[in-house]
């Protein structure tokens, strides 16, 4: 079968048919054409001058030098600059006469907010109120002491980390995994615990538990359970529970002990933003 020949004055078709219908194969207007062109030339214009071609580590430069990271850190070291004299007034001032001040406390804190949010969040939560595990910063449970001061030891330092020697530690005995008690022993404590603030599973046990809690537990959380700020022992019979007050969970802390590990901010925030961050954390309900 023989296409049909296309006329002069005819405009040739792309072959393509849809229910009789053809698909003309008209030429891109020019100014579309001049367009696009114009396009690529400015595409390859701008990988010249600007990042655009990815490398194994970071991308070509560009002739230009400018990058987004540089405006960043222009604009940091500016802000950094006009901050200078009041950071400067911040590291050189007492901690425990802060509030004297009114404007270098509420800049304090809201720089403080700031580098809570950026650093610290990401354990205690956006309000501080903390999680399994970490603790909550709004309630005046401490457990290394919620004066200014020791905040800003424990912010500068850190707990139980690798990297600080001055960090604050405590290690508490794995009981159960390192066969220091049997495991009724550590029933009978965890009973007792649990009375201390709530209601025991095995109200039996309880008086014995409480020999062998003052025999075992007593040197570092107290006679009366109410922990040791110095030793980073917690209070156990205030109903506050870092790593959950249940039974079960009380059993598991004596079987196999907690370890929580906090890093020394010292290394990595600078004196002004420890301060800061410091006077934060004291000022949100909990502070001593």
């Amino acid at each position: 079968m023989s296409k049909k020949p296309v006329q002069p004055h005819e405009i040739p078709t792309t072959g393509h048919s849809w229910d009789g219908i053809e698909e003309f194969d008209n030429p891109m207007p020019r100014w579309w054409l001049w367009t696009f062109y114009l396009c690529i030339i400015w595409g390859i214009g701008y990988t010249i001058a600007f990042p655009a071609w990815p490398l194994v580590s970071g991308a070509t430069a560009g002739l230009l030098g400018w990058s987004t990271r540089g405006d960043v850190a222009a604009d940091i070291a500016a802000v950094d600059e006009a901050n200078g004299p009041i950071n400067a007034r911040l590291e050189a001032a007492d901690m425990t006469a802060l509030t004297s001040d009114p404007e270098l406390h509420g800049y304090a804190v809201s720089a403080g907010a700031a580098v809570f949010k950026t650093w610290c969040a990401q354990c205690h939560g956006s309000g501080a109120a903390g999680a399994v595990g970490y603790p909550n910063l709004l309630d005046d449970d401490w457990l290394w002491g919620g004066t200014i001061e020791d905040i800003q030891t424990t912010v500068a330092h850190g707990i139980r980390n690798e990297e600080d020697d001055d960090a604050r530690y405590s290690q508490m005995p794995a009981f159960g995994r390192d066969e220091l008690l049997e495991q009724t022993e550590i029933a009978a404590i965890a009973n007792y615990v649990v009375s201390l603030s709530g209601e025991p599973q095995d109200a039996s046990v309880v008086a014995n538990g409480a020999v062998l809690f003052e025999e075992n537990c007593a040197s570092c959380h107290g006679e009366n359970a109410e922990g040791d700020i110095y030793q980073g022992a917690p209070n156990l019979a205030d109903a506050i529970w870092l790593y959950g007050g249940s039974y079960a969970d009380v059993v598991e802390t004596i079987s196999n002990a907690r370890f929580g590990v906090m890093p020394a901010w010292s290394g990595r925030l600078s004196e002004a933003e420890i301060r800061s961050v410091t006077a934060y954390v004291h000022q949100l309900g909990g502070g001593e």
